[in-house]
């Protein structure tokens, strides 16, 4: 632990005052406001919009100036959630431990409810007053964010997930997948605080670098506990990905191997942040609590 594991609870504090103001005003539709704040308030880690103030902290930016980017990638997230267990998508009845949300209200209000929550996302971010005397920063962050839940991104990764259902993809191919899937969103996290600011390329590539490592070791342990976890503990329906035949690092090539490749990228993604020049304990930090969580 380092000291960050304290400034965590405070920033997820900052960045759930700030998402209940965003929500507040989020619609003029009362069951729609409510399936919103359901599936953003429901127990998530907040471990994207961390990953956003810890770059800022890696950058010498304070934390005052990134919560738009904080709860836009955390709305994003959310929306996509909301979406992914749709019985179109994932067909999951269990998120974070509660009924998800298209259990909880319906099918048609969950999907406006994650439409509105992306809208909202990107709503927040063009009107960032923190960066209001900056509006090329502005536009650098909608342009990375817009990119990571695209079709060149988390939209896309789920499309080829979909696609691999039932499949024998090679590594590279899941890999892949995953990277879109997952790992682009967790790489806008990292990367927005960078694009606002006029950073050396080579800083920039050993963030997007080490983004791109930590994403990837992510969803690989995600993988992991869907087969190895417990329901009550991970709070969705263990062996899902088994049920639907999905495209299960584990599955495909082995647990060990795995976590072999787990501990390969977390290197990776160390050696990564040597490169950047700045306090990057947080990143480090949390680095380690995406690839070592339990659920």
């Amino acid at each position: 632990m380092t000291d960050f594991a304290v400034d965590a609870g405070d920033l997820i504090q900052r960045v759930e005052a700030a998402l209940e103001a965003a929500l507040a005003n989020g619609s003029d539709h009362d069951r729609l406001r409510q399936a919103m704040h359901y599936a953003v308030f429901n127990g998530g880690k907040r471990l994207r919009p961390l990953l956003v103030y810890a770059s800022g902290i890696a950058l010498g930016i304070s934390p005052d100036k990134l919560d738009a980017p904080a709860c836009a990638v955390e709305l994003i997230h959310c929306y996509s959630l909301v979406h992914d267990d749709l019985p179109a998508m994932d067909d999951d009845d269990l998120r974070r431990g509660r009924p998800t949300t298209h259990l909880a209200f319906d099918e048609a209000l969950a999907i406006l409810a994650g439409d509105a929550l992306q809208a909202l996302a990107f709503e927040l971010l063009a009107s960032d007053q923190a960066h209001a005397d900056q509006p090329a920063a502005s536009i650098a962050m909608i342009r990375e964010l817009t990119r990571a839940c695209g079709a060149s991104g988390m939209a896309g990764g789920q499309a080829l997930d979909l696609e691999m259902e039932g499949e024998l993809p090679e590594r590279a191919a899941v890999e892949h997948m995953f990277r879109l899937k997952t790992g682009a969103l967790i790489q806008a996290s990292v990367m927005m605080p960078a694009v606002a600011r006029n950073l050396p390329a080579d800083q920039i590539d050993a963030l997007r670098e080490f983004a791109e490592a930590i994403g990837l070791a992510f969803q690989i342990r995600d993988d992991l506990l869907d087969i190895e976890g417990q329901t009550g503990v991970i709070g969705k329906t263990a062996g899902a990905d088994l049920a639907h035949e999905k495209a299960s690092w584990p599955v495909l090539f082995g647990s060990e191997q795995a976590r072999m490749r787990i501990d390969e990228l977390s290197q990776i993604a160390r050696d990564c942040l040597t490169r950047i020049n700045g306090n990057t304990g947080p990143l480090t930090w949390l680095a380690d609590r995406l690839v070592q969580r339990e659920y």
